[in-house]
This record gives structure tokens, sequence and C-alpha cells, in this order.
């Protein structure tokens, strides 16, 4: 039987980046990998887990990457258009 391995909330925080807020925010959403009931008052999380969900992640990021980006014409210039005003 495989060994599997577990990470507890700090190693989660580093090997992410996120935020406590926000993996329980993605937890609440079914965003995040599922959390694993180690005892009465502790929780993990198993690494597989957890690197399968970064690499799909870096992996929606790089298919957005390789997209065309739209023609600068039909960008605009990310600024509200605004009236002149009357003199």
């Amino acid at each position: 039987m495989p060994r599997i391995t577990i990470y507890r909330l700090p190693a989660v925080l580093e090997v992410t980046g996120l935020s406590k807020a926000t993996i329980y925010r993605l937890l609440d959403r079914d965003e995040f990998p599922p959390r694993v009931q180690l005892s009465r008052r502790c929780v993990g999380w198993r690494v597989a887990d957890i690197e399968a969900w970064l690499d799909e992640r870096a992996a929606r990021t790089a298919s957005r990457r390789s997209e065309p980006a739209p023609h600068r014409s039909q960008q605009g210039s990310g600024r509200p258009k605004v009236a002149p005003k009357r003199r």
C-alpha cells in the first residue's frame, strides 16, 4: 500500500502561497482539495491532492497565456469613456 503524505495548514500556506482565509474560502466553494480529518481537532491535506491542484492551476494559467491576445483596438484603453466637459 502506498504511503500517504499529509500537509498540515502551515505547509499548505507555504506551498500554495495563499492566505488561510483564501484557502477556507476556496474550500467553501469546493475549489480546493478536501481536508482529511486526522483526529478530532486536527486536519491536513494529502500532498498529492495539493500538488495536483497546483498543477491544474498552473496548466490553466499556461493555456490562457497561449491564447492570442485581443487586437489592441478591441481592448480599449482601460479607462472609462467620459464625455468632454462643456464650457
